[in-house]
């Protein structure tokens, strides 16, 4: 137990005065992991459930994430009535060849023009997340159908600075994504919350030699493509399902497209989505104003890199809750190798490694700022917190990056800082190695204060209880 005498070197005072909309939820996408390890129920309980699990002969805590982002793939290997094919990038992976459902050039209302076999595993994993309490879905395209663009390459068009849609097939694109929409709410049991029909569109890293799907939209075309998609949805019956726009590379690709779009085009989105690859750099607070200025919220719809001691994660993602604000976080390759995955391995062989700390230092995120908890100021640069009005529950995330130290955390603000002498639960896991999401009982407040020490480089989350705003 700590002493009830007050110590610290750093001390951080937490707000109610201002809050930042309610959390909707953490989540994942599902391409590419989801197609090759779909069928795979302990992946499922893992990743979509708060549930203990042994996998590789460890407990693992699982991460409740509640948000799954559904890929709609590019390609297919049919021929088209025209003799055309799809045309394979030479450095393709080609396990980052998602399948499409709708065969080349064929009428829109013949049965026969879709193929709703294809891509079973990454169904598979979509609606075993859905029975673990998932419930927010969103429908993503990374490229059109391959026979809808110029070059008929679903990884993009020459140097990927140029328009790979074409024109003609603007309209086509949203058909497709709506047709899903509409099969996924008929037949799979999934409404989804959201449809997507643009990824980094106006970055050029796609092109014809590229590892994976890709199209480059300038903003004029993203501007037309979201009009379509909106009216596709509307006619229908999809009227309560978003269009989301535009999942830019960057918060400052974001605030650009965003303040690029027309009226109608504006009005044709529901939710701003932006990847998170600008990592610390960037205008965070810039896209924030721009998107609330419009009424609407922001997803961080995709983070990802190769650190898997977990350093980068909670660095970036601290500075999103404190400066972006984004109501929902996503991850990107749940399984992957090179430090990607939030658990190693290699899709390409069907190969699962080990749990990386990574991993851990995000459970301390997921397993406790839940759906419907308010984002509230953490005082100081190095923390967050959230409350749950209806069970009175104050969470708070905070980081050691220096030397070792106790951190002093101040609750006065509120009405109710807490009942004096009651315990702290804490969790605590280390960034590289040591801790993985260690569980304390060693912590109490001492009238609306209390603190904790912590080693270097070290996460915490607390969870303190009779918290009244």
């Amino acid at each position: 137990m700590h002493r009830l005498v007050e110590r610290a070197d750093s001390t951080t005072t937490i707000s109610p005065a201002t809050t930042y909309g309610k959390w909707e939820g953490w989540g994942v996408s599902l391409a590419w992991w989801a197609a090759a390890f779909g069928d795979q129920d302990d992946l499922a309980d893992i990743f979509f459930s708060t549930d203990w699990t042994t996998f590789n002969g460890v407990s693992i805590p699982g991460l409740g994430f509640n948000v799954v982002r559904y890929n709609a793939g590019a390609c297919s290997w049919n021929t088209a009535p025209d003799g055309s094919t799809m045309v394979v990038s030479p450095d393709m992976i080609s396990t980052r060849q998602m399948d499409g459902y709708w065969c080349p050039r064929t009428d829109l209302s013949t049965a026969s023009s879709w193929d709703w076999t294809v891509d079973a595993n990454q169904r598979a994993m979509m609606t075993k997340a859905q029975s673990r309490g998932v419930n927010y879905f969103e429908l993503f395209s990374n490229s059109p159908m391959w026979w809808m663009t110029t070059n008929h390459n679903p990884s993009g068009n020459d140097d990927g600075s140029n328009n790979n849609l074409q024109a003609w097939n603007y309209d086509q694109h949203a058909i497709y994504l709506a047709s899903i929409a509409l099969k996924a709410k008929s037949s799979w049991g999934v409404t989804f919350t959201s449809v997507e029909p643009l990824n980094e569109p106006y970055d050029s890293w796609t092109g014809d030699t590229g590892t994976q799907e890709g199209c480059h939209f300038d903003r004029d075309t993203q501007n037309e493509v979201v009009i379509y998609l909106r009216n596709e949805l509307n006619s229908r019956g999809l009227s309560s399902i978003l269009v989301s726009a535009s999942d830019e590379n960057t918060y400052d690709q974001a605030t650009a497209t965003w303040n690029s779009f027309n009226s109608t085009g504006q009005a044709s989105v529901g939710r701003v989505n932006t990847h998170g690859y600008q990592y610390g750099g960037g205008d965070r607070v810039a896209l924030y104003d721009a998107v609330t200025a419009s009424g609407l919220s922001v997803w961080n719809s995709e983070y990802g890199e190769d650190d898997a001691t977990g350093e980068q994660l909670v660095s970036n993602l601290i500075l999103d809750l404190i400066w972006l604000h984004n109501t929902a976080w996503v991850y990107w390759q749940a399984l992957d190798g090179g430090g990607w995955g939030l658990i190693d391995a290699d899709v390409e062989t069907g190969t699962i490694g080990d749990v990386s700390q990574k991993y851990y230092v995000l459970a301390l995120f997921t397993r406790h700022i839940r759906e419907g908890m308010y984002i509230l100021q953490g005082g100081s640069d190095y923390t967050v917190a959230a409350y749950d009005s209806s069970a009175e529950k104050l969470i708070i995330v905070a980081v050691n990056w220096g030397s070792a130290q106790y951190i002093n955390f101040d609750l006065s603000e509120f009405s109710q800082g807490g009942v004096d002498g009651a315990l702290v639960k804490r969790w605590s896991t280390q960034i590289g190695s040591g801790d993985q999401y260690a569980n304390f009982t060693d912590t109490y407040l001492s009238g609306t204060k209390f603190w904790s020490y912590f080693d270097e480089d070290t996460v915490m989350t607390f969870e303190v209880d009779n918290v009244v705003i």
